[in-house]
């Protein structure tokens, strides 16, 4: 180990920086975050050092380094373009015993500046003793998405709670496994939800009554399909969760990524096959939460859209289960993006409309002559098998047999594909593509041919002159 980690208590110590250019602008805002009283040596200061100093946030010792400068000093960084100054500030500081960081010379260095993960009090470093700065923040940006912003939060209340926590129970192990079990349970789930008095009421039921902790529910969006597309709070939730209801449209490469040790159980409902009937999901939810599981029901898309996500909540609610969301990348905005679509377009569309292929049977229908106006944009969900209703009816209405429409097949994965045309042609179109399939109308359409960015650039459209044999040869999208 080259250089033994530490953190240092900086509040109130003097620290001297020798340099005022953009690399001295660096080192001095994190010693400003740490609380360290910064005194400056720099023949001139740059736009940032000045501001600071303007705003009286540092002192601009001098302009020439003279060694009794470190006389009171705790630490020292050397940040100038100048060699043989550094050279000299290097020196003059190991003679005093002063820890110094001479800024890109690992020869230099007392210290070194890690990178850093700031979740105050929480804080993670990591270094590569110099040796390969750019691998290093690499890693941190890595860890960044991984670590929430709630962790700070989170260590203030258990700092806050630590002396109750002793006094309630006193063997090492036990508060421990106290610990474990909060901060990967229900209160870390409340605080990343900004609900942090229901959670401090967690805390304490864990503490003071441990048998009466219940299980939660998320709800999680996992988008359309490409494991990418899952947020990183959608990722948290399902390493978190003990048990997993996922629907038929949830990808294997996304069930992948869930813990292993957890349960899944597929309540997938998929037209012609066999399905699992709403009121077992919900009645499923509620019995594994009151089991006191961490359960998770992952849905493909939004859940909020076209996901019966709002029905589930209300079954939650009336059980008093706890809760929480976690939207997700719905399939009209991933599946369009990915196949070169921009659903709104100041040229073509100044509206989009979202829509069910499968209404509830006592629905009164949709008003076809508002859907059937033109500079608007239709995202059909689940429509291929009506597809030729949905037709007739915009044709009916109004809207042009010649209106560009796109089918597109399990968008945003590997296995993609994009059949495009005409309104005249849908049903046809929706005949042939695999499903899942959105179905897009409009004139935005047609800005596929030029726009396709998710692999191969060539794409055979529909015209009057192609015969389904043709439309098979469309190519897979990877």
């Amino acid at each position: 180990m080259d250089y033994l980690p530490l953190f240092a208590d900086l509040k109130h110590r003097p620290v001297l920086v020798v340099g005022g250019g953009e690399i001295a602008a660096r080192k001095i805002g994190l010693l400003l975050s740490a609380g360290a009283e910064v005194f400056v040596v720099a023949k001139a200061l740059g736009a940032e050092v000045n501001k600071l100093y303007q705003e009286k946030a540092l002192h601009w010792l001098a302009q020439e380094f003279d060694t009794h400068q470190l006389d009171d000093i705790f630490l020292v960084v050397a940040a100038t373009n100048d060699s043989t100054l550094n050279a000299r500030v290097f020196q003059a500081a190991n003679q005093r015993r002063r820890l110094i960081n001479v800024v890109d010379d690992p020869a230099r260095c007392s210290f070194i500046f890690p990178s850093i993960i700031d979740r105050s009090p929480l804080v993670v470093a990591i270094s590569s003793g110099g040796k390969a700065p750019v691998l290093a923040r690499l890693l941190r940006e890595k860890l960044e998405a991984l670590l929430p912003a709630s962790l700070g939060q989170v260590a203030d209340i258990a700092g806050n709670w630590r002396t109750r926590v002793k006094q309630q129970l006193h063997s090492l192990s036990e508060r421990r496994h106290f610990w474990e079990r909060l901060f990967d349970g229900r209160f870390a789930s409340l605080i990343a939800a900004n609900r942090v008095e229901e959670a401090e009421v967690e805390l304490e039921q864990q503490l003071y009554h441990p048998a009466s902790t219940a299980g939660d529910v998320t709800l999680v969006g996992a988008g359309p399909g490409d494991p990418g597309l899952l947020t990183l709070n959608g990722l948290r939730a399902i390493q978190q969760a003990d048990v997993v209801l996922h629907d038929a449209l949830v990808t294997p490469d996304i069930l992948e990524l869930v813990r292993r040790d957890a349960t899944l159980i597929s309540v997938g409902k998929r037209a012609g096959a066999h399905s699992v009937q709403q009121e077992e999901t919900n009645q499923l939810l509620v019995e594994l939460a009151r089991q006191g599981k961490r359960v998770v029901r992952l849905k493909g898309g939004d859940p909020f859209i076209f996901g019966r996500g709002g029905e589930e909540l209300e079954v939650l609610v009336n059980a008093g289960i706890p809760y929480q969301v976690v939207p997700g990348i719905t399939a009209a905005a991933g599946a369009a993006a990915y196949a070169g679509i921009p659903l709104t377009h100041r040229d073509y569309a100044q509206s989009i409309t979202f829509i069910t292929g499968h209404c509830k049977p006592e629905s009164d229908g949709l008003n076809w002559s508002q859907l059937a106006q033109g500079h608007q944009t239709l995202a059909i969900y689940m429509g291929t098998v009506k597809a030729s209703d949905i037709q007739q009816q915009l044709i009916n209405h109004g809207r042009s047999a010649s209106t560009p429409v796109a089918v597109i097949s399990r968008g945003t994965r590997s296995d993609q594909k994009v059949l495009t045309g005409t309104l005249s042609q849908l049903h046809e179109l929706a005949r042939e593509a695999p499903t899942p399939a959105l179905l897009v109308i409009g004139e935005v359409a047609a800005l596929h041919q030029r726009l396709n960015w998710f692999g191969e650039s060539a794409q055979p459209s529909l015209t009057s002159q192609n015969s389904p044999a043709q439309w098979q040869s469309v190519v897979n999208l990877a």
